[in-house]
C-alpha cells in the first residue's frame, strides 16, 4: 500500500464528543463495526449514514437498525434522478450500466424512499439537491422534479431535508423558497460563499462543514463558516471524499473528523471543546436524536 492509499494515523481524542452529520460507511474499507470502534476512540460516538441511491438507502436503514449510535439518511442523489429516468450507459454509479427507466422508474425509486422516510431509525431524507457539475441540462429537469419530491417527503414525515448543492447555489434556494423549507433543513458540505452563507443563516438553515474547509483554496468556505451562526454549524467528513490538510488525497474517515473540528475552531476564534459542545447539540437538534 503507498503512503497515499495509507488511512491516516488517529489524530488526539476530543474531550468533547461530536457527531459526523454526513459519512458513507457503505463506501469505506473495513466493517462498519471497525469504523465506529476507530471514531469513538477519538470522541466521534455518532454518525449519520448517508443514501445516494435506492440500495445504499436501504443500506443506510438497516445499519442504522443495527447501531444505537449511527442514524440513517435515505433518497436519490441529484446525480442519480437523471440516470434513473434517463439512463446510466457508463455504470458510473457503482451500478453498472443501466437503460433508462423514465419517468415511471424514478416514480417507483421516489416511492420506496418515502417508505424507507417513514422508519424510526431514519432521520432525515437527503443526500437530494441539485448538481450542475456532473448533470448536463438533459437531466436538470429529472433533478429538479426529484428535489421536489424529496422536500415534500421529509416534511410529510418530519425528518431533516440533507442538501447537496454543488454548483447550483441560487437555484437551491430558489426552489426551497418555491416549495417551503421543511424544519430542519442542512446543507451537507457546505459549499457557498459568506454572503450566501448569511442567507442561510436568516432562513435558520444548517451549515455542515466538511474537510475541504482545511484545503488552501478554500478561503470562501472559511469566510462562510467565520459569519455561520454558531448554531448552525455542523461538522462532517463525506467519507471517503474530502479528506482534511495535511492528509488530503487519502481516505477519509469519521475518526478524521477532530482534524476538520480543530481547524474550524481556529477560522472561529475559539476553544475545540466549545466548538465541538455547540456541534454535538446542533447535530442532535438536526436531526432529531
Amino acid at each position: 500500500m503507498s503512503a497515499k492509499d495509507a488511512p491516516p494515523p488517529l489524530p488526539d481524542p476530543l474531550l468533547v464528543e461530536v457527531a459526523d452529520s454526513h459519512t458513507h460507511l457503505d463506501m469505506q474499507s473495513g466493517t462498519v463495526e471497525e469504523a465506529l470502534v476507530k471514531a469513538a476512540a477519538v470522541g466521534v460516538t455518532t454518525v449519520v449514514q448517508v443514501g445516494c441511491d435506492v440500495k445504499g438507502s436501504q443500506w443506510a436503514a438497516e445499519t442504522a437498525a443495527a447501531h444505537e449510535h449511527v442514524h440513517a439518511a435515505v433518497a436519490l442523489h441529484p446525480n442519480e434522478a437523471p440516470r434513473i429516468v434517463l439512463g446510466d450507459p457508463d455504470g458510473w454509479s457503482r451500478q453498472g450500466a443501466r437503460e433508462g427507466g423514465g419517468d415511471a422508474a424514478l416514480d417507483d425509486a421516489l416511492a420506496e424512499i418515502d417508505r424507507l422516510a417513514a422508519l424510526p431509525y431514519v432521520r432525515g431524507v437527503g443526500e437530494t439537491g441539485l448538481d450542475f457539475f456532473r448533470t448536463g441540462p438533459e437531466g436538470i429537469a429529472a433533478q429538479e422534479r426529484s428535489f421536489r419530491a424529496h422536500i415534500e417527503i421529509a416534511k410529510r414525515h418530519g425528518k431533516a431535508l440533507v442538501i447537496h448543492d454543488r454548483e447550483a447555489h441560487a437555484d437551491v434556494l430558489r426552489v426551497l423558497d418555491e416549495e417551503g423549507a421543511p424544519e430542519r433543513t442542512v446543507f451537507h458540505c457546505y459549499s457557498g460563499d459568506a454572503a450566501m452563507a448569511e442567507i442561510c443563516a436568516a432562513k435558520g438553515y444548517y451549515m455542515s462543514f466538511a474537510g475541504n474547509v482545511t484545503f488552501k483554496n478554500a478561503q470562501h468556505l472559511r469566510d462562510a463558516l467565520a459569519v455561520a451562526p454558531l448554531e448552525l454549524v455542523l461538522v462532517e467528513t463525506d467519507a471517503p471524499f474530502l479528506t482534511p490538510a495535511p492528509y488530503r488525497g487519502r481516505p477519509n474517515a469519521p475518526y478524521l473528523i477532530p482534524v476538520t473540528v480543530r481547524a474550524m475552531a481556529e477560522v472561529r476564534g475559539i476553544g475545540e471543546n466549545d466548538l465541538a459542545e455547540a456541534i454535538a447539540v446542533n447535530t442532535a437538534r438536526a436531526f432529531d436524536y
